[in-house]
């Protein structure tokens, strides 16, 4: 007995928050023609209240999803490339259920993008981006595992944020806050917000990356003597600007104002404590402009009240915002701003445009060089690998497609030749892309650039690297490229060379990824396509031969070499073909006499 059941379906557009209700026009078949997003949820009155399903539609764009508020031109540019959703304020649960249908997810610090909403993407969900610099709301360890790309916006805001840093540095010195606060309740006590003079004391900055570097030039035109701590510093550069490199005791111990400036660590995690706030000189002044789990709020509560720091001014809390009777922020040695440092009008387009910029490129395909959780290679440096990166995917890909047998590819060694030194020759974007060439086509696993190099720790896969150092100009990054699999068999000998491993060689020719040997076989032929290798007796009317059974199963053969060890010896022919043989035109090609092996291999 068939049962029917008759409802109304609620169409909610998450673009412009219209609810349409809409009844089917029979109970057999769910059918409507009506306009509708190309992604929407819809609810049904006998549902639970808080239940609601997502559907998508087809559609040759990619979505990607807005959570936090952007700059109108950073969305002009997403909205020229992809469907765009800008939704505020979701909650965790309705992040979650929205993320399954975005191929891209924008937000600012305000969203905590877990290892749930990376779950519920269910592989689609390939670029965060954070507009801005810090990325601890991200679940960097958890994108990486499901092969999503984190990037951030590191540069259009650095500005904003050291011009904060310094007016807070000279709001907290002068008492501006304070004495404004005072006035506007009816008061006048000039006597009691006595402030301090900057010129002449030590700021100590604390991070001396962008942001801090620039806070520094800053404080330098005020007078102020600065010295920084950073370990990853360089000391050229800090000498360049008129900062001198010290260790943490000795900016702790000689510092008049403390500015932080970095980044926030499982290291750098209250990192200013009871213990360190001890060290500091009695009466110092400390600004944060940074991320507020860097400082224990407590004992800076306490550091505040026994008068070792004298004043702090703080845009950045454990929690934000803080909770409204925290005694921290009802403190009178305390000016406080609710995380400005990038609220410019110039920076909030700035690091939109940058943002939508890096997300568009990623989702193109482009290498990000913003990328927190992928190989982070100069944008100079990636221009040049480019043509590098496809060819080491498909040497990759070839290699494992050679290995027989069932005991797996558990050692390789990607080998480099070049007339680049090692320090000039940065590598670590090419093993990524090895890596996802060797296991792409003998898993179920996506991978990519980010999650590459987890994947294979992850299926106990050792990649080692060689450098061979030539003779010449090193105008070009890499002569030939290697990949050798060790202690496998293969499912065609001739790739096996006098080391025992299968080995391929490639090289870049006129941008296009090259093979040129097949273990000690010359060859010449692109990587495009299918190619079908064949190891034969070097004798007439072979080519011609193969030639012919493709040609009858309209295969066309887009280009064919010949790579053999001596005349009248064996041979190995490798045919570049547009379409796959069928297997009868395999068996046939085989049973040609002359032909000892052959292999298709798919790129």
């Amino acid at each position: 007995m068939a049962v029917t059941t008759s409802f109304h379906l609620n169409f909610t557009n998450p673009l412009n928050n219209i609810t349409t209700t809409t009844t089917p026009l029979s109970s057999s078949f769910l059918s409507w023609k009506i306009s509708l997003p190309s992604s929407f949820t819809f609810s049904s009155p006998h549902r639970k209240p808080k239940s609601f399903i997502t559907v998508s539609l087809m559609n040759s764009k990619p979505t990607i999803l807005v959570a936090e508020k952007l700059g109108e031109a950073g969305i002009d540019l997403l909205k020229s490339f992809a469907n765009v959703d800008c939704s505020y304020n979701l909650s965790p649960e309705e992040l979650c259920t929205k993320i399954s249908l975005c191929d891209a997810l924008i937000v600012r610090s305000g969203t905590k993008v877990t290892r749930e909403v990376f779950e519920f993407s269910g592989g689609r969900l390939k670029v965060v981006g954070r507009a801005g610099v810090g990325i601890d709301n991200v679940d960097v360890s958890a994108a990486t595992e499901h092969g999503c790309l984190v990037i951030n916006a590191p540069t259009a805001n650095t500005i904003a944020a050291a011009e904060h840093g310094i007016a807070l540095l000279t709001a907290m010195s002068r008492n501006i806050a304070q004495a404004c606060a005072s006035l506007k309740a009816g008061k006048w006590q000039r006597n009691k917000y006595v402030g301090v003079s900057l010129v002449g004391k030590t700021l100590a900055v604390m991070g001396f990356g962008k942001v801090g570097s620039e806070v520094a030039r800053r404080a330098k035109g005020l007078g102020m003597h600065v010295i920084a701590h950073d370990p990853y510093a360089s000391a050229d550069r800090a000498q360049a600007i008129g900062v001198e490199l010290v260790t943490f005791d000795e900016a702790l111990s000689s510092a008049d104002f403390i500015s932080m400036h970095m980044p926030l660590t499982p290291a750098t995690s209250q990192m200013f404590n009871d213990d360190t706030f001890s060290k500091m000189k009695k009466g110092v002044r400390i600004v944060n402009v940074a991320r507020g789990g860097v400082i224990d709020e407590e004992a800076l509560l306490r550091a505040l009240d026994s008068g070792i720091v004298a004043q702090a001014a703080l845009d950045v809390f454990i929690e934000e915002p803080p909770p409204n009777d925290s005694k921290l922020v009802q403190h009178e040695s305390l000016t406080l701003t609710p995380h400005l440092g990038a609220s410019t009008t110039e920076a909030q387009e700035g690091v939109a445009v940058e943002i939508a910029e890096a997300v568009v490129g990623a989702l193109k395909g482009e290498l990000a060089a913003t990328a927190v959780n992928a190989p982070m290679v100069p944008a100079e440096v990636l221009s040049a690998l480019a043509p590098y990166v496809a060819l080491t995917e498909k040497l990759g890909r070839l290699a494992v497609q050679l290995v027989a047998g069932s005991s797996g590819v558990k050692s390789v060694k990607v080998t480099y030749a070049s007339a680049r030194a090692p320090d000039d020759l940065d590598t670590r974007l090419l093993r990524a892309t090895v890596t996802k060439g060797l296991i792409e086509p003998i898993s179920s696993v996506f991978v990519n650039l980010v999650n590459a190099d987890f994947i294979a720790k992850q299926r106990g896969l050792k990649i080692t690297e060689e450098l061979i150092l030539l003779d010449g100009s090193p105008e070009n990054p890499l002569e030939f490229i290697q990949v050798h699999i060790a202690n496998v068999e293969s499912k065609f000998a001739s790739a096996i060379a006098d080391s025992g491993d299968i080995k391929i060689d490639g090289r870049v020719k006129d941008g296009k990824p090259y093979l040129t040997k097949v273990g000690s076989f010359p060859v010449d032929v692109s990587l495009e396509g299918s190619l079908i290798l064949c190891r034969q007796v070097d004798q007439p009317g072979i080519i011609g031969k193969v030639g012919r059974i493709l040609a009858e199963e309209n295969v066309n053969v887009s280009f064919m070499s010949v790579g053999r060890t001596a005349p009248g010896k064996q041979a190995v022919m490798t045919i570049g073909v547009d379409e796959e043989p069928s297997g009868v035109a395999l068996k046939k090609i085989g049973g040609i006499p002359a032909i000892e092996e052959f292999v298709l291999l798919k790129l």
